[in-house]
């Protein structure tokens, strides 16, 4: 695709979106009175239009079947986590048994090491990415030391080269190679929340198992994102959320994948409760935990359904627009516009005063493109809320920006470098 930098061409870019009536599913925030310019989806997508809906159901249910409603109904509770299996299994290239919906992302990754970071003597290492989101490096601190380990002998973490910013595949791989006999875990995110860089998921997986280790993803940034195949990449085991690019709400629920060939695993510990008691026994009350085999034998508590409701919402609406599949195409030429149209407010001001952290190559990105401000970084950001412009920031001078194929035009990227581009006037 040769982009233009023009109104006209992101108009007529959006004219032939076969996509863009999605865009009306959605809440957009105002600014003045007029839709807002909405590109922080990697923080919290926008709220469908029918989760009212969604609510108003099981609200309905709940009036008018008060507690027989985990029974009866249209769609009864004891069995409503299962209605999300199907969209989330197309999104996260999985299984549905090997899925399961419970929780929030770190109670889940807490839960998940409970029964696969199992250290030895010699084999009791963590390898992750150097900078990874502070939830996961505080995860992965706490359970080495509840292990009886120090951090800093326990795990390794994968840096950058000097002067640059992004993990090369090779370097990470290397990195297993050398720890081989001491690694008990590599534990990787999806995509790094701060440069958005989407890591090689197959190769970090095949490296992790030819060094006899368990390999688990946290997909925060990455589900609902870009494409996975947990299950052909042979992911001993990831959690996520789904309030970013799956739109659920504020803290919504957050979801676990175990790979099948873990279901019959008898030495795995884990942290039981009665709702991932097997199925056909669970009314009868009995001491000793069985586990339900599958993902749903790692469930804890009972289903949230108003927040499992939320969450139906978006996926559906994923559904109507033909899944992640398509999607994908949108999403790649919104951000190859947004990095075109950056480009050139680099080119008109003469400096290079944006410069973008995340991966060129489309299969090392998503939706999100993070750029450094060389100047006067703070004072841009709040140019850009103050012009109706929601982005995100990050310390000490990155603008997070991630136009969502879902809800996202491409008026929006082209208006998005033009207040860029008014910025730097601005802070002069």
């Amino acid at each position: 695709m040769i982009y233009h930098d023009t109104l006209e061409f992101a108009h007529q870019l959006d004219e032939q979106d076969a996509l863009k009536a999605f865009r009306d599913d959605f809440l957009i925030p105002k600014h003045n009175g007029e839709p807002a310019i909405y590109l922080c989806g990697n923080s919290l997508g926008l709220q469908p239009k029918s989760a009212k809906n969604y609510i108003q159901e099981q609200l309905n249910a709940w009036e008018d079947n008060a507690v027989e409603g985990w029974f009866i109904g249209n769609e009864p509770w004891l069995k409503y986590h299962r209605l999300l299996l199907g969209p989330l299994s197309n999104i996260l290239g999985a299984k549905e048994t090997e899925i399961t919906v419970m929780n929030s992302l770190t109670v889940n990754l807490h839960l998940l090491m409970v029964s696969f970071y199992k250290p030895t003597g010699n084999r009791f290492k963590i390898l992750m990415e150097a900078g990874a989101f502070p939830s996961d490096q505080y995860a992965m601190e706490s359970q080495v030391r509840f292990h009886g380990f120090d951090p800093k002998e326990a795990i390794i973490e994968v840096a950058p080269r000097p002067g640059e910013t992004t993990l090369p595949t090779e370097d990470i791989l290397k990195q297993i190679a050398d720890n081989a006999n001491e690694l008990a875990l590599v534990m990787f995110s999806g995509i790094n929340y701060y440069t958005g860089q989407f890591f090689d998921l197959e190769a970090i997986s095949k490296a992790g198992h030819e060094a006899g280790a368990i390999v688990g993803f946290d997909l925060a940034h990455a589900a609902g994102n870009v494409p996975l195949k947990l299950h052909d990449w042979q992911a001993d085991f990831a959690c996520w959320c789904s309030y970013k690019y799956m739109n659920s709400g504020p803290g919504g629920i957050s979801g676990i994948f175990v790979h099948e060939k873990h279901f019959n695993d008898t030495s795995l510990n884990r942290f039981a409760g009665w709702w991932g008691y097997r199925k056909d026994k669970q009314f009868l009350m009995a001491p000793g935990f069985e586990a339900e085999i599958g993902a749903e034998g790692w469930n804890v508590s009972t289903s949230p359904i108003i927040l499992m409701a939320l969450h139906r919402a978006s996926l559906n609406i994923f559904e109507k627009a033909g899944g992640l599949q398509s999607l994908r195409a949108k999403s790649e030429m919104l951000t190859g516009y947004l990095e075109y149209i950056i480009g050139r407010v680099n080119d008109k001001y003469g400096e290079d005063v944006y410069q973008i952290i995340t991966p060129t190559e489309k299969n090392q990105r998503g939706c999100q493109l993070s750029v450094v401000c060389k100047r006067d970084a703070r004072t841009i950001f709040n140019y850009l809320a103050q012009n109706g412009v929601i982005g995100d920031w990050r310390e000490p001078d990155v603008i997070r920006l991630s136009p969502v194929p879902l809800y996202n035009s491409y008026i929006d990227v082209y208006k998005a470098a033009q207040t860029l581009f008014k910025a730097l006037g601005a802070v002069k």
